[in-house]
């Protein structure tokens, strides 16, 4: 379906992400712990598909998901956020992101909302 970086500074949350898109017939390309992570990886694996965590160590998702966009405009980011951070997905979204999904993650939604994001380009 398309290849995926999951950025997010908990393990555990990039395992589940991870198993949820190998079900649904994604290819996660790469894994990234926080921002400055997150745009190597991009720059190196150019993936179809980003997921980015909002807060994180070192730099937070915002940032680097900006940095993301303004170097590559047609980059697919999609916002992954725990409830309560509305005014930073505003911002995300403003930004560039295409959409966002909240945590902890409801496995369907996810699928959907990634579905959603491949078919627009």
């Amino acid at each position: 379906m398309g290849n995926v970086l999951i950025v997010d500074d908990a393990k555990f949350m990039r395992m589940t992400l991870s198993n949820m898109l190998s079900q649904s017939n994604y290819n996660v390309i790469g894994e990234a712990e926080n921002g400055e992570e997150a745009i190597a990886q991009y720059r190196s694996l150019r993936p179809d598909l980003v997921t980015m965590d909002i807060t994180m160590p070192v730099m937070d998702g915002l940032t680097a998901a900006k940095k993301i966009l303004s170097e590559f405009p047609e980059a697919k980011v999609v916002m992954c956020s725990a409830m309560g951070q509305q005014k930073m997905v505003i911002e995300a979204i403003e930004a560039g992101a295409k959409d966002f999904i909240v945590k902890p993650f409801d496995g369907s939604r996810v699928i959907d909302s990634l579905n959603r994001v491949m078919k627009s380009s």
